[in-house]
């Protein structure tokens, strides 16, 4: 079986295209913990430095020719990488340009970032919506793209949902842009000796390195006082401590884009510690607080190849971008998804921290989480292994509506949905007992198979949009007729 009668598949798929690439440092490195091998980099640094001027202008001639065409500010990016690499120099003599361009260009690499799979959508509101047409609405996509070393990174795609219902993305663009990591970010004693609590630093080593600090202090100064706070001749107690407060304060930060960049030219590529093999899965809210301001929270799972981190993303404008460690004893496993406004005064969060139900959590503070209780049960024999939310709840006139997955026999992923109460969520006033959406013959062949997911629709005039992964490799859509949905809820 397919789809359900319920849903009208669109003709409109994102495949990954493996022509769209980044720029990225490469660091020779030795060692399983990625040590840079200096030995290598004096190495290449030797060849190129014995090459005489001439010889240097025709290699990079032919390195500009290649590359040129395929990215921005190409040379911009090259200089800041011969700056990188600079202090393993063995010589402090002026470079020319041509030069400096050539030893940097041989510590950078492309990175295809959606080469293997691009899929988990999430969609919302864009925040402009001039120039729309009367009866649609532009909206943004976020999607996980995942390329070579099944590293997981954040793409966009900017679109409109037309007045018939359909699907416009356009083309995406050639180029694909990382933003600028923000490292001054600004820290507060009181929240880091939380943090630590949290991760089982010792409060006694805490406390000599917050002592050595002002109030706020940013990531430098942290360095700085974590290297004073184990002496001259640190342990490796004292050292394992260390590395967990600067793990802490590396996955707190900010990036930023340009704002000149499309949607489709921006990715979030993994930049912190915890990470380093990917940000998977990111639920993208529309949030709008009680005094009427609004802005966009995403809950994500970074992944450093070992260890699941659930985190926060917060942006206003798509543009600048602030990542948040949540706390908490109920912070775990992966499917958070925040409510798109407060009930009663807090923050709610639909979740799954025993890898089966779907569970429901209230808190004061977006940033810590530290009570669940159940709130849906695997019934329905598609569901027997697992439930989990497909993104934050939506709010209709009924209730808050939420798109579901479950996994059943030969792990194959459907997509389903409930009603919750709009005063009180813990009560489930409609389910569907059949899938919204299976796995069609089409669509059960790729990287995962037999898998539809999604990690958010949108709901416009009276019509719920659902992006959906197919088998972990490309997206497709489906529109539903909300009061048909909810009738077959009831």
């Amino acid at each position: 079986m397919s789809s359900n009668s319920l849903v009208r598949k669109l003709p409109v798929t994102l495949r990954p295209d493996a022509r769209r690439v980044l720029i990225r440092p490469f660091r020779p490195s030795m060692g399983p913990n990625g040590q840079v091998d200096v030995p290598r980099v004096l190495k290449i640094m030797t060849r190129v430095l014995a090459l005489t001027e001439a010889e240097a202008q025709r290699q990079w001639d032919v390195i500009n020719a290649d590359f040129a065409g395929r990215h921005l500010e190409l040379n911009s990016y090259f200089l800041r990488r011969f700056d990188d690499v600079s202090p393993y120099l063995p010589t402090d003599a002026a470079l020319t340009e041509v030069r400096r361009l050539l030893i940097g260009s041989y510590f950078t690499h492309e990175y295809s970032l959606e080469a293997a799979a691009l899929f988990n959508p999430s969609i919302v509101r864009c925040p402009d919506q001039s120039d729309v047409a009367e009866g649609a609405v532009r909206f943004v996509l976020s999607l996980r793209a995942v390329g070579e070393g099944h590293i997981s990174s954040i793409g966009f795609r900017c679109g409109t949902i037309t007045e018939d219902f359909e699907i416009d993305l356009g083309d995406a663009a050639r180029w694909v842009v990382e933003p600028r990591r923000i490292v001054d970010e600004s820290f507060n004693c009181g929240w880091f000796h939380l943090k630590c609590k949290e991760l089982g630093v010792d409060c006694d080593y805490v406390d000599r390195v917050c002592s050595d600090l002002p109030e706020s202090f940013n990531e430098a100064a942290l360095e700085e006082s974590v290297k004073r706070a184990c002496g001259s001749s640190p342990d490796a107690t004292c050292l394992a401590a260390g590395e967990r407060v600067l793990l802490l304060a590396k996955s707190n930060f900010s990036v930023a884009f340009n704002p000149q960049q499309r949607y489709s030219e921006r990715a979030i590529f993994p930049v912190s510690p915890s990470q380093t093999n990917g940000i998977e899965d990111a639920r993208f809210v529309r949030f709008t607080d009680d005094e009427g301001s609004e802005k966009f929270y995403a809950t994500y799972t970074a992944y450093d190849g070992r260890v699941i981190f659930p985190q926060l993303l917060e942006t206003k404008d798509f543009l600048d971008f602030h990542f948040r460690t949540l706390q908490g004893a109920a912070v775990q496993n992966k499917g958070m998804a925040l409510f798109p406004r407060r009930i009663g005064g807090r923050f709610a969060m639909l979740s799954r921290q025993d890898h089966e139900n779907i569970r429901l959590m209230f808190s004061t503070d977006v940033e810590r989480w530290d009570t669940s209780e159940v709130l849906v049960r695997p019934t329905q024999p598609w569901e027997f292994v697992q439930m989990g939310n497909c993104g934050s709840p939506i709010e209709i006139d009924e209730g808050w509506l939420v798109l579901t997955h479950g996994v059943g026999a030969m792990r194959k992923y459907c997509i389903g949905a409930l009603l919750l109460d709009k005063d009180d969520p813990s009560k489930v006033i409609g389910r569907m007992q059949d899938p919204l959406i299976r796995p069609a013959p089409e669509e059960r062949e790729g990287y995962v198979p037999n898998v539809v997911y999604t990690c958010g629709g949108m709901v416009h005039r009276d019509h719920l949009i659902v992006p959906y992964a197919t088998s972990d490799w490309f997206t497709s859509f489906g529109v539903v007729h909300v009061p048909d949905l909810v009738a077959a809820m009831r």
